[in-house]
């Protein structure tokens, strides 16, 4: 599996945090959706694949969830409507599909029609910027480095100020301004990078500067929170390689991006510490075992894993579990 793939799979890939399998707080996502095409509606928590449930299709009748919740939990709704709860919250969601557009209304707690609210208001906010997700579909159409650093700041600055507008929580807040940042500056760390591929053109010639120090003053996340939102474990992998990367430019040394489960894993073990070496480790061998391919591979790395770094045990429940 590539390098690339496999941070992909890890911008949806789960993390785990708190004591979610032992929590005695519960919330609850009910949703009725609509012109939605097929046979089945899937509830997931990108926290944990063990918070999952799925209901058949049938326009207009409400599909009712309750699970444990000690801490904030994201929910998909078909893997693509985002939902946060956080313990004792109830909220309905109406989703409604119109071809490829999705449209959705909350109600319920009071709190958690705020939070959700939010992530809607955000989605506008992008919508009216044109600020598009794939990196790929951004080569594609020839936006320009340039105009895609900046268009990352000026997001960065209209999320944090409706942030604070919406007065949420502060794991509210921590949750969503990890994701924004994931977005930000793996734009930055990837997409000059990309673009030089695609259009041939070179990052000294893109005019953003000098590309090595674009992460400069940036101050990684250390909250529970953020940690536990996997697109922020998908810019940690990122920011490991660059950061590699350019002290190997800097003492004009070779420098060659991990390709492989094996060199990826040293790679992120060797660069982290603590926590953030926990989710990294631990997000990169879910996915490879979530994969379903040489899950073997992945042994003799879980058990170095298990001994070594492991400090979230909630992490080593799922890992268990889903090597069954």
């Amino acid at each position: 599996m590539t390098m690339k793939k496999i941070i992909a799979v890890a911008v949806c890939a789960v993390t785990m945090f708190g004591a979610q399998l032992k929590a005695q707080e519960r919330a609850t996502l009910s949703a009725c959706v609509y012109g939605y095409k097929g046979e089945k509606v899937y509830f997931d928590c990108v926290q944990s694949p063990l918070i999952a449930e799925e209901f058949y299709t049938n326009p207009g009748e409400e599909h009712l969830f309750t699970f444990p919740a000690d801490d904030l939990v994201c929910m998909l709704i078909n893997g693509k409507t985002k939902v946060l709860l956080q313990k004792g919250d109830s909220i309905h969601a109406e989703v409604r599909y119109d071809g490829r557009a999705v449209s959705v209304q909350y109600s319920g707690s009071d709190e958690a029609v705020k939070s959700n609210n939010l992530l809607k208001r955000i989605d506008e906010i992008k919508r009216t910027m044109r600020y598009r997700s794939q990196l790929l579909g951004c080569a594609a159409l020839d936006i320009k480095p340039k105009t895609r650093i900046d268009d990352s700041r000026i997001l960065l600055q209209k999320v944090s100020a409706a942030i604070s507008e919406a007065q949420v929580s502060e794991d509210v807040a921590n949750y969503i301004m990890a994701g924004i940042e994931s977005e930000a500056y793996v734009s930055f760390m990837e997409y000059p990078v990309m673009y030089a591929s695609v259009r041939a053109t070179a990052i000294e010639q893109q005019e953003i500067g000098d590309y090595w120090s674009i992460m400069d003053g940036y101050t990684l996340r250390t909250d529970a929170v953020s940690l536990s939102n996997p697109e922020y474990a998908g810019l940690l992998m990122r920011y490991c390689f660059y950061m590699n990367e350019k002290k190997a430019k800097q003492g004009s040394a070779e420098y060659q991006m991990p390709t492989t489960l094996e060199t990826m894993y040293a790679e992120l073990a060797a660069f982290y510490e603590g926590a953030h070496r926990d989710v990294v480790l631990y997000t990169l061998l879910c996915n490879f075992i979530k994969n379903g391919k040489e899950i073997e591979r992945a042994d003799a790395l879980y058990a170095d894993y298990k001994q070594k770094y492991n400090i979230n045990k909630d992490y080593i429940t799922i890992l268990d579990a889903i090597l069954q």
